[in-house]
């Protein structure tokens, strides 16, 4: 089976967007199930080689049908491919994201979502001294793969914090992710498969400064 992501699967992502309705999916359902096999296929892969640098949980694979039960957007089915892939926990931290779609494929990685104490944590290290988290991000040949730390943040500073403290445009951040962009034809080349797994390896030092303050306390003792 192959391990690429063809123009066929774009095609098809393509058709389903103007036709986002149970008659046209039930009828090119058949279609759909060759598409998404052959991406668990290209993530079950990409699990595998990412192994050899990580340790991970598993690869999971987004179902195509959307939630629409508190969207505005009652259209019944997603317009990409997305899968997950989870580190170990907890000794691990970070995880990795890839999706699929015509014209707006990216892959992600970082902390989307930080659970409330892991936020207040990550705060509290940086407020004491970022140093190294920025010596991390800092390197062109981290930011020619990953360009700059992007995320959701407060608006002045967080509860308990000075709006004013030197490293405050880090500790404001709810978020702390980064994203590559890719056009279709660098999609459905035959280094796809490479180039993510290559990138997902640059963000290695980035995950390992995270999970060892996730890991600790502020004494740096083991909270495992």
């Amino acid at each position: 089976m192959s391990v690429l992501i063809t123009p066929s699967t774009f095609s098809f992502l393509e058709q389903l967007s103007q036709n986002n309705n149970r008659e046209w999916f039930e009828i090119h359902k058949k279609h759909f199930k060759e598409h998404e096999t052959n991406f668990k296929h290209f993530c079950e892969t990409l699990k595998n080689k990412m192994n050899e640098h990580d340790e991970l949980e598993g690869a999971k694979v987004f179902r195509i049908y959307r939630d629409v039960r508190f969207s505005a957007n009652k259209t019944p089915y997603k317009t990409h491919f997305a899968g997950a892939f989870m580190r170990v926990k907890p000794k691990l931290r970070g995880s990795y994201y890839l999706h699929i779609t015509p014209g707006g494929s990216f892959i992600a990685t970082g902390f989307w979502n930080p659970e409330k104490n892991d936020l207040f944590r990550i705060r509290k290290e940086l407020e004491i001294d970022a140093d190294e988290f920025r010596d991390i991000i800092r390197p062109e040949s981290f930011k020619k793969v990953w360009g700059d730390l992007e995320g959701e943040e407060v608006k002045t500073a967080p509860k308990g914090f000075d709006k004013n403290h030197e490293n405050i445009d880090l500790i404001r951040k709810k978020q702390y992710i980064f994203t590559r962009e890719f056009t279709d034809n660098e999609v459905t080349s035959g280094t796809f498969l490479e180039e993510v797994n290559t990138s997902f390896k640059v963000i290695r030092p980035f995950f390992d400064y995270m999970t060892d303050v996730l890991t600790t306390n502020l004494n740096g003792e083991s909270l495992l």
